[in-house]
């Protein structure tokens, strides 16, 4: 689960910290602060938090002057054609069960192509909606999978399906009139496709070795049968990712951690074989990308858990100036085909995503979105402090710490370590309702980065490999003590929780260790053996990688038990909230079951929530108000 194209939980980026005698922990401002009298403020229930709207999508259609956007305030993601001045929201889709996920619009007309599974199963079927609002699925099928991945100069597209091998994607060229389809490559080889050049000769794909190491090949498929170049050969471990290829088909642009801590971009030259440094920076690169009249690039870097965009403009080489705009990282840039509006979002712990569109080189950018509930005071929400503690071995833990307002050091709050996903997530800068509305209730929030997150180096990225429920666990009790260390924190109120990796580590904590007054365990591991004996078929690419870092359940089933909780529910002796997608493909709704029966055997308060019609993460927005209020309540009743 360590490259891009692992999708166990949520990835992102990580900085190599030094593994010797920490430095002591500087003490946080509000710890010399004098005594102040509590902060009265507004709380707001989860209704109004999540009554926040959530946007995805900004494709700027050929005509430029609508934008394809998702949009949950019915309480479901469905599709919007919303008009470049923000006036005119036309609804294009009407779902009331599944998520509708935008893709785009065709390169000639209004028609649009978008994605949807079935009750949060992760079988994406790819659909077309005509312009008379009729719909047709173009992967039809009951256990497919199907991906698109771009568009070809002539207006035809290519989709990824696992159709013909559960186990791995071939690549279909479907015509853009007629919806017939071609197979362009089949993938016996078992790559992950990562990329189609624009004229659709080349495509870059990865192959895993381990974890740490994996290669790109360039599939030249202009031949009768397709040949490959190997892009990156190299001795030893070392990580690469696609970016993109170049307008002109030329050139594809790859990421390769080989001379670095970090991810540095590549380009390498198809005609001559050649790569040369084509960008770095001080953290990973997460992406680049070019604008359609290639005018502009758009390159990410994940700095310190937040995203720092740069849109450079290729003739002159300056980066291009935005007019002034709100603090926040910018998310999802788009450009119109004529290179002459520019649509994006731009979030921040304390402003969920709005959408704002600008017409380059006006002195304003437009903001068409007010995402958060009006009946919210935008005062009340918290930006969070990055911060650094050492763990047990010194090694120091990046972490995003989020104070209460009502906290002082004569007013204590209760704490909750928040763990992400992964093993390889990150915690990010960026909205979180779900934090926002904790923080708000009174309760200090630390979003930990254990060893084994991303964007903090590979070597940071890698301690934990054969190793979790162990060194990455005593990060979560190392961030007990730095918590217990401000004086604002009632330091004998400490809970822990996490999604998916995330429970797990906070099962791990309630099992294993005495340390925390109560546990939330959403959709975590419980049984590192059935998970990884009964992974999706469609993970079989990195099935190697995946078993390189946690184990692999044939040779290392003895390790694997000792740290799975299911077997040791007779060690949980504080509170647990569990709560479950009964459509998880991932975490498998019997990993729950079994842990709730277990703690419940010790007569030790648990509770079990279970959404019927959700999968790995909760995406009904009815369903994320009833999991918070279920948070809630717990944490008042037991911490």
């Amino acid at each position: 689960m360590k490259t891009m194209s692992y999708p166990l939980l949520a990835l992102t980026a990580s900085l190599l910290l030094a593994c010797g005698k920490a430095p002591e922990v500087p003490a946080s401002p509000s710890a010399t602060a004098a005594a102040a009298a509590p902060v009265k403020l507004s709380q707001y229930t989860p209704e109004q938090f999540y009554a926040t709207k959530s946007y995805l999508g900004n494709d700027i259609n050929a005509s430029g002057d609508a934008m394809l956007v998702a949009s949950d305030e019915t309480g479901v993601f469905n599709l919007y054609k919303v008009s470049v001045d923000g006036k005119n929201w036309q609804p294009l889709t009407q779902s009331t069960t599944d998520a509708i996920m935008p893709v785009s619009w065709f390169p000639q007309d209004d028609r649009v192509l978008y994605s949807a599974d079935q009750g949060g199963n992760e079988l994406d079927h790819l659909y077309v909606r005509e312009l008379d609002g009729s719909v047709k699925d173009l992967t039809p099928g009951d256990k497919l999978k199907a991906m698109f991945v771009d568009w070809a100069a002539d207006g035809s597209f290519y989709v990824l399906t696992n159709e013909r091998d559960a186990k791995f994607f071939d690549l279909y060229k479907y015509d853009g009139k007629s919806y017939q389809r071609s197979l362009v490559y089949q993938n016996d080889a078992g790559y992950d496709v990562a990329g189609i050049s624009p004229d659709g000769r080349y495509l870059a794909a990865i192959k895993s070795r381990t974890n740490a190491d994996n290669n790109v090949h360039l599939i030249d498929l202009s031949a009768e049968k397709p040949t490959e170049t190997l892009v990156t050969p190299h001795q030893g471990n070392i990580t690469h990712q696609v970016y993109s290829f170049s307008r002109d088909s030329k050139t594809l642009i790859f990421g390769t951690d080989e001379q670095s801590e970090f991810s540095q971009a590549m380009a390498f030259d198809i005609a001559s074989g050649k790569a040369t440094l084509f960008s770095k920076a001080d953290w990973d690169i997460m992406y680049i990308g070019f604008s359609k009249d290639n005018k502009f690039r758009v390159e990410g870097v994940n700095a310190d858990a937040a995203t720092k965009v740069t849109i450079v403009d290729q003739q002159s080489g300056q980066p291009l100036t935005l007019p002034a705009l709100p603090a926040g990282d910018l998310r999802s840039v788009e450009f119109s085909d004529d290179g002459k509006t520019l649509s994006f979002y731009l979030n921040a712990d304390n402003s969920p995503s709005n959408l704002y569109v600008w017409t380059i080189g006006s002195a304003k950018a437009e903001r068409l979105t007010q995402a958060l509930d009006k009946a919210i005071d935008e005062s009340v929400l918290v930006v969070s402090e990055v911060v650094r503690y050492p763990s047990f071995d010194g090694l120091q833990i990046p972490a995003l710490l989020y104070k209460p307002k009502q906290a002082t050091n004569t007013a204590q709050v209760p704490a909750l370590i928040w763990i992400h996903g992964g093993p390889g997530g990150q915690s990010r800068t960026g909205y979180s309702a779900s934090i926002q509305h904790l923080v708000n209730q009174g309760y200090a929030v630390l979003a930990v980065n254990n060893r084994g997150s991303s964007g903090y180096g590979k070597t940071f990225f890698h301690l934990d490999d054969l190793k979790h429920g162990e060194h990455d666990l005593q990060d979560i009790v190392y961030g007990k003590k730095y918590l217990q260390s401000l004086d604002w924190i009632a330091d004998e109120r400490i809970g822990v929780m996490g999604g998916s990796y995330g429970g797990y580590l906070t099962m791990a904590a309630m099992a294993f260790t005495d340390e925390f007054k109560v546990g939330i365990n959403i959709f975590g591991v419980t049984n590192w053996v059935r998970t990884l004996e009964s992974i999706p078929p469609w993970w079989e690419s990195f099935r190697e990688s995946l078993y390189a870092e946690l184990g692999d359940p044939a040779k290392d089933g003895e390790r694997l038990r000792r740290i799975s909780p299911v077997f040791h529910g007779d060690k949980v002796k504080k509170p647990v909230l569990v709560v479950q997608g009964a459509n998880d493909p991932r975490v498998l709704q019997v990993e729950s079951d079994e842990m709730v029966a277990a703690i419940k055997k010790n007569g030790v308060p648990v509770e079990y929530v279970l959404f019927p019609d959700e999968g790995h993460g909760f995406v009904k927005k009815a369903n994320r108000i009833s999991a918070q209020q279920a948070y809630l309540k717990f944490l008042q009743t037991h911490l």
